[in-house]
């Protein structure tokens, strides 16, 4: 068997992998709770302190998309009607996100700066401990419930088998890893750090319209 027969069939769910892909990176990107407490940890910590919190943030991921998948499995099973209340209130979040992206302001540098100066020697902190603070804020953050509901019942189909679903759980815990380790990699560079500071709200609203524009197409189908 050639690897072209071992992955034709699943070929059919490329369009809806990319999708939630795109989509999950982009909000992944978005600075929220799991970027500041990466930049923080990488700035106070060092870079292992920081790849460590990353991978503690996609150890999170993986709770989440645990419990959303067998929550999903449970509601198409149970009450068909409902998937379509969870779909509209998906896309109202979406459009709540795009609109909170697009009025992103500069966030403030001076403070930056000054937590940065403030950091020292004496805040080393050992890399099970920075685990455990990656993976207890993203579990415990309460828009993650919501927004992978919200990404499985309105992206991905009810025809999707649940060993793809899971594929696509897996990616994303990956990706949310490596995104942030990325993040510790850079952020240690207080120059790349300030630049970001000063024009990341550009790319928050940029990516609001993409989210904005998700939102729309989930609302006309």
């Amino acid at each position: 068997m050639t690897l072209h027969t071992f992955f034709a069939p699943y070929s059919v769910y490329l369009s809806e992998f990319l999708s939630l892909a795109l989509i999950h990176f982009l909000l992944v990107m978005a600075p929220g709770a799991d970027f500041a407490i990466a930049v923080r940890q990488s700035v106070r910590h060092g870079r292992r302190a920081g790849v460590f919190t990353a991978l503690g943030f996609g150890a999170g991921t993986a709770l989440h998309v645990a419990y959303t998948l067998l929550g999903v499995s449970a509601l198409l099973q149970a009450t068909p009607w409902l998937l379509h209340v969870v779909q509209w209130l998906g896309a109202a979040y979406l459009l709540y996100l795009g609109f909170v992206f697009i009025r992103s302001q500069p966030m403030a540098v001076d403070q930056a700066n000054a937590a940065l100066m403030a950091a020292g020697p004496q805040d080393a902190q050992s890399l099970r401990t920075s685990f455990w603070t990656g993976f207890v804020t993203n579990a415990t953050n309460p828009k993650a419930t919501l927004f992978f509901l919200a990404m499985f019942t309105t992206l991905v189909s009810a025809s999707t088998p649940l060993a793809v679903q899971a594929f696509y759980g897996l990616w994303m815990c990956a990706a949310i890893a490596a995104w942030f380790s990325f993040v510790a990699l850079v952020f240690t560079s207080p120059l790349v750090r300030q630049r970001f500071l000063r024009s990341g709200h550009w790319l928050e609203r940029a990516m609001g319209l993409v989210l904005m524009g998700f939102a729309a197409r989930l609302l006309v189908v």
